[in-house]
């Protein structure tokens, strides 16, 4: 019953193996820099300070002398919340549209499956890419982290990666929400790198303003690397309201391209 699954995700290895190790060799070169920046704490502290607030919040760069901010404001802020999440919201938009465009679709369709399996399994071949790079980086930050005579609470950081599953697909299911409306790949791909920024965007300049209730539509006001790394704060209602909405847009999308015509 999961064979397009199964199939997406053998297809997606390649790409998988390559994207870990990617970010595995330039995350160790982040952490590497560190002792220099803890050296320049001065400066550093002094160059936060004069910065926003809301940009503060955003890269979580008030406590980046020390390790846990450092790692949390250079890799968890940046690479995590806005490269990772872009990266997966571009594999959701071609999900669909990327099939309708080849022309695989019809072939697909031809055999004895509902549409609404096709739309989940192939979201689901997803979560390779996302579970491997959330099992392998914890192993690969502390090792380097260790490295420069520095220590890490390891259940920090295995919750943090925990905790980025359902934010990385909430991303990848505002791509795939995208990609049942359109019958060319590159359109939701693009719109999809928009949304995601822009929310991001939104979290950012609403923070601590009259307005900051409309940040709540900003999947990353559920998803706070420094709260973790930094304070030992676990939002698990954060995590499962990330993962309510993945839930509502998978729904959406299949029911979507249940109805509409190929």
């Amino acid at each position: 019953m999961t064979e397009i699954m199964k199939y997406e995700a053998q297809q997606r290895l390649k790409g998988t193996l390559t994207l870990l190790v990617v970010v595995s060799f330039y995350l160790a070169l982040l952490v590497w820099l560190f002792p220099s920046i803890e050296a320049a704490g001065p400066s550093f502290e002094e160059y936060a300070q004069a910065l926003p607030e809301s940009l503060q919040a955003a890269f979580a760069i008030e406590s980046i002398t020390t390790i846990e901010g450092f790692l949390a404001a250079e890799i968890y802020q940046f690479i995590w919340i806005l490269m990772l999440g872009l990266y997966v919201t571009y594999l959701g938009g071609g999900l669909i549209a990327g099939d309708i465009e080849s022309g695989r679709i019809d072939l697909l369709l031809a055999a004895p499956v509902s549409r609404i399996r096709v739309v989940v399994e192939k979201f689901g071949s997803l979560l390779v890419p996302i579970l491997a790079i959330n099992v392998l980086m914890p192993v690969v930050v502390l090792a380097a982290v260790l490295s420069i005579g520095e220590s890490l609470p390891a259940f920090d950081l295995v919750v943090l990666h925990a905790f980025s599953v359902p934010y990385l697909l909430l991303a990848a299911a505002i791509g795939l929400f995208l990609s049942v409306f359109f019958d060319r790949a590159d359109i939701p791909q693009r719109a999809g790198l928009g949304v995601l920024f822009a929310l991001f965007t939104l979290e950012t300049v609403t923070y601590d303003t009259d307005i900051e209730w409309v940040g709540a539509l900003s999947p990353t006001r559920y998803y706070d690397p420094a709260a973790i790394l930094v304070d030992g704060e676990y939002d698990v209602a954060g995590a499962l309201i990330l993962l309510a909405a993945t839930l509502l847009l998978v729904i959406a999308s299949a029911e979507w391209f249940r109805r509409r015509d190929v």
